[in-house]
């Protein structure tokens, strides 16, 4: 029995974007497809997969909301209007009838404007692109760093690697529906990396903010755990939908759900007048604004990536160079021929058994103990005597 191939379904991504261009929600899409919510949500974030009739009928809905897409208006031509005066020309026409004139005007229609396309604008370079998207986003990612780290340096520092990181992969993150969401999760990541308590100059917390109410704000959020406090800032710091939320956290939507309530509750009990959320929206926006946090310019973290980029590359060149050596040599040196191993020892017969001395027989006791009498005791020698 054969079976017949999968129906093609378009990335992850894409499924989300056809459908918000199709102006559906997750719950439509599921209404359609006969699954739950939860099912559409999985599908569009990519952790599982449809099959059998449930992705026939989906890999139809988004083929048509695709089609849909593809049937839009023809793009409005801008036009500079022409301001041209009306002008109205009378022409009188005589017809000779039984010898009277007759009088008849007409009226000439004015021109009509013609319409002028403006030249196309030349596309941005990568680097411009990168500048743009640095000087749009760098400023607010290093006032929530700070926010969840406490720590300025480590905050600069966490926003210029994580665009370092999109500077290398410009490329994927040109095309990213979200371009500023990409840089923030990878900056959120590097702040809250668990290895920089090993670090010599992150050891020694910095010097807290002067006022005591952003003192008492901030010892608060470093209290809470790190996916709380990211939770917590994404929500009700950034604004993002708890939806938007669980998908930057890689959790699901209930649990984003708990951890921002838990989150909420621990800081009320410490700072019971931030239980408002828009107040805690204020509070939390003053504080990223008290300290001095100033990122680098873009051309310098352009340039201080791309050296790392040919650091690294330069590593891994030596370090495979090194393993071909390490791999040439071994061969040099190892026999080239097959050396059997030696053989264990055999069992040679006829061989008489070692003599080893036992124990004396009452024979021999006696012999024994009578020569050993007889040489102290026995009689004595006859010397002669000189004379």
């Amino acid at each position: 029995m054969t079976q017949s191939p999968a129906t093609p379904l378009p990335p992850p991504k894409e499924r989300r974007r056809l459908r918000e261009a199709g102006s559906l929600t997750q719950a439509q899409v599921a209404e359609r497809v006969g699954v739950s919510r939860e099912t559409v949500r999985s599908w569009e974030t990519g952790r599982t997969t449809p099959r059998g009739r449930k992705r026939e009928a989906y890999a139809k809905l988004l083929t048509s909301l695709g089609e849909e897409e593809t049937v839009t208006e023809p793009p409005a031509v801008e036009t500079a209007e022409v301001e041209v005066a009306e002008v109205k020309v009378e022409v009188v026409e005589v017809d000779v009838v039984d010898d009277t004139a007759v009088l008849e005007p007409v009226l000439v229609p004015a021109p009509v404007p013609v319409p002028i396309e403006e030249p196309p604008r030349a596309p941005l370079t990568p680097a411009q692109a990168f500048d743009a998207l640095y000087a749009f986003c760098a400023p607010a990612l290093v006032r929530q760093a700070y926010l969840l780290t406490g720590r300025r340096e480590l905050a600069r520092e966490s926003v210029e690697r994580a665009f370092q990181v999109a500077w290398q992969r410009w490329p994927e993150v040109a095309v990213d529906r979200d371009p500023a969401g990409w840089v923030r999760s990878v900056a959120y990541e590097h702040a809250l990396s668990p290895w920089h308590r090993f670090r010599p100059r992150y050891r020694h917390p910095e010097p807290p903010p002067p006022d005591a109410a952003d003192r008492a704000l901030l010892t608060a959020l470093l209290k809470l755990p790190p996916s709380y406090r990211r939770t917590l800032l994404l929500y009700d710091g950034v604004g993002l939908g708890l939806a938007e939320t669980a998908a930057e956290t890689e959790a699901s939507t209930p649990a984003a759900a708990n951890r921002l309530l838990h989150a909420r509750e621990a800081l009320v009990v410490q700072l019971p007048d931030l239980s408002d959320p828009a107040e805690l929206h204020r509070r939390m926006t003053e504080l990223a604004s008290t300290g001095r946090l100033h990122a680098a310019k873009p051309p310098t973290v352009r340039f201080v990536g791309e050296r790392r980029a040919v650091f690294w590359t330069r590593a891994a060149i030596a370090f495979t160079v090194a393993i071909i050596g390490a791999t040439t040599f071994t061969l040099r040196v190892a026999p080239t021929r097959y050396e059997p191993p030696v053989p264990l020892g055999e069992r040679v017969e006829g061989v008489p058994a070692r003599v080893v001395q036992g124990s004396l027989s009452e024979e021999e006791v006696a012999l024994r103990d009578r020569l050993r009498n007889g040489m102290t005791s026995g009689p004595e020698r006859l010397a002669p005597l000189s004379r």
